[in-house]
């Protein structure tokens, strides 16, 4: 195989064996695609006895490249993971070594805290997401999707693919996550309220197996459209450009955990593999009250 049937060979095995999402398999072919384009132009050609000849000289000006046209810290790191990731694979499964992609470090990438919504925020958003369209069945869908993504702290991507038959069980709500993780979810009974009217009103007959979410042709709902619709939603109510269908995720952990709830059980409901993933929720918790202590204390004002 030359190095693009390698290369998509490799996204199979992400995809097939390694089950990580769709999201990252696309990002990381990008990123795969865009570092054997390079190789080829850098060097004359490319073919898959180069690959085992790549000094750290030749993926240091792939990344210097990639920064030239754009690419911030954290892209590069992505990039380097991909890269990482595809040199492992040809390594176990086609021989082929790239040592010296372990010379490469990460590029440091600053760290980031999540931008969840005001509580006053997602609550005028979830009351107002139904309005923005002139079909009652659609206002009815977009107000589940926007609850569902706040109420019970979802990824777009794991609302977008639940099933009809995902909703029998009123109570609670089973969710294929991350690398085909299932959990189940509470759901409350607004959630509940809003996802019955929601398939009630909805004019496609489909079967158990059905998406949940559709569109006006009756179609899989698009994560685009969910975007979208959260820009309109933001636009309308004058939140920040930061209000997107993740922060309702966010939203969702960092007003759970604000309220006195379990970090542990934070981490279970939004499907983290680690602790530590969570618990950038407290890091936001703690920042916010040392902003309220600086703002209010005497002693902490300037003179």
């Amino acid at each position: 195989m030359n190095p693009e049937e390698l290369a998509q060979a490799w996204l199979i095995h992400l995809s097939r064996e390694r089950r990580l999402s769709p999201l990252t398999v696309r990002a990381y072919g990008d990123d795969a695609a865009s570092f054997l384009a390079f190789m080829a132009e850098h060097q004359g050609g490319l073919t898959r006895e180069d690959l085992g000849r790549l000094t750290a000289a030749d993926i240091r000006a792939f990344l210097a490249h990639r920064r030239a046209k754009g690419l911030g810290a954290r892209g590069l790191a992505r990039a380097l993971a991909a890269l990482r990731s595809f040199a492992r694979y040809l390594s176990r499964h086609e021989a082929i070594e790239i040592a010296e992609l372990a010379l490469i470090r990460s590029p440091k990438v600053p760290a980031s805290l999540p931008k969840p919504l005001s509580i006053e925020g997602a609550a005028q958003t979830l009351l107002h997401a139904g309005e923005m369209r002139e079909e009652a069945w659609e206002q009815a869908r977009d107000a589940a999707l926007l609850t569902l993504l706040y109420g019970a702290g979802l990824r777009i991507s794991e609302a977008l693919s639940l099933k009809r038959r995902d909703t029998k069980e009123q109570a609670a709500l089973r969710v294929i996550g991350k690398g085909r993780k299932e959990r189940s979810v509470p759901l409350l009974p607004e959630i509940q309220d809003r996802l019955a009217a929601y398939v009630k009103l909805c004019p496609f007959a489909q079967g158990e197996d059905a998406p949940l979410f559709l569109s006006t042709r009756g179609k899989p709902l698009s994560a685009r459209y969910a975007q979208k619709l959260m820009q309109t939603v933001r636009a309308r109510l004058g939140l920040p450009p930061s209000a997107t269908p993740h922060a309702l995720r966010h939203s969702f952990a960092t007003h759970v955990l604000q309220s006195g709830g379990d970090l542990r059980a934070i981490q279970e409901l939004l499907g983290h593999a680690s602790l530590s993933t969570t618990q950038k929720y407290t890091s936001l918790d703690e920042a916010r009250l040392f902003a309220v202590y600086e703002a209010a204390h005497p002693r902490a004002r300037k003179a």
